[in-house]
């Protein structure tokens, strides 16, 4: 058999399976989504964001970012500014995320977000990034995310995004946050993360490689057409 007919052929067989490997990309990627994102932290520290957005491998292209803003009641990221300035810059869409802590008040973050992100047109909804229960019982941490999400929505006129893994949303979420935007982690998946519920976004792997970045970084599906996620963006 030829190089190629074999190429042609496990790439094939790949895409059967829900998943096609990338090379360039370094790990597996679902086959069956179109819009392709990362999320990225001081972590990576500086980013090429023009080589961010002109990485090509056979038509999967990154399409969107999410970018750490702030953590906690007074924290913000160290390169948030620069990452949300450049990411704009080389027209990439561009979403921001707090790292809720549940052990502070979720009104108190939620200022410190409102503060330091001015959302515009175009960009995507605000994220809660909750992960953690920091020792807090699950009725007070409900409240304090649901004191968040209020805040988030009154200043931005949108409804905010939920990112967390699946076990934990189905352990301390679940019923009380449904009607939420979802962007759920669960990686080692072929198809879709297992949650019993509808999600927006879905982070499928932690250890991507992307043009422009040194080191691995998180790489995300939408769970949709490129009209869906249009009707998702702030007006």
């Amino acid at each position: 058999m030829t190089g190629a007919f074999l190429y042609g052929r496990n790439w094939w067989l790949e895409r059967q399976a829900g998943l096609i490997r990338y090379r360039e990309f370094g790990i597996n990627i679902p086959a069956n989504y179109n819009l392709h994102g990362i999320d990225v932290s001081r972590y990576q520290q500086i980013i090429n964001w023009d080589a961010v957005k002109a990485m090509n491998v056979q038509e999967t292209r990154i399409h969107f970012a999410f970018i750490k803003a702030t953590e906690g009641n007074d924290n913000l990221d160290n390169y948030f500014k620069r990452n949300w300035r450049k990411a704009k810059d080389a027209e990439l869409i561009r979403g921001a995320y707090h790292f809720f802590i549940a052990s502070k008040d979720g009104t108190v973050q939620a200022r410190n977000f409102i503060k330091n992100v001015k959302l515009e047109s175009g960009d995507l909804p605000p994220v809660l990034d909750v992960e953690q229960t920091n020792g807090v019982n699950k009725t007070l941490l409900q409240q304090r995310i649901k004191a968040f999400l209020y805040a988030a929505e009154l200043a931005y006129g949108v409804k905010p995004v939920i990112y967390t893994n699946a076990d934990f949303y189905e352990s301390y979420l679940k019923d009380e946050f449904d009607d939420y935007p979802l962007w759920v982690a669960h990686y080692l998946q072929p198809e879709e993360p297992r949650i019993s519920r509808n999600w927006h976004f879905w982070q499928h792997s932690e250890s991507g490689h992307v043009n422009g970045i040194s080191g691995k970084v998180d790489f995300n599906v939408f769970n949709g057409d490129s009209t869906e996620f249009v009707n998702l963006l702030i007006k």
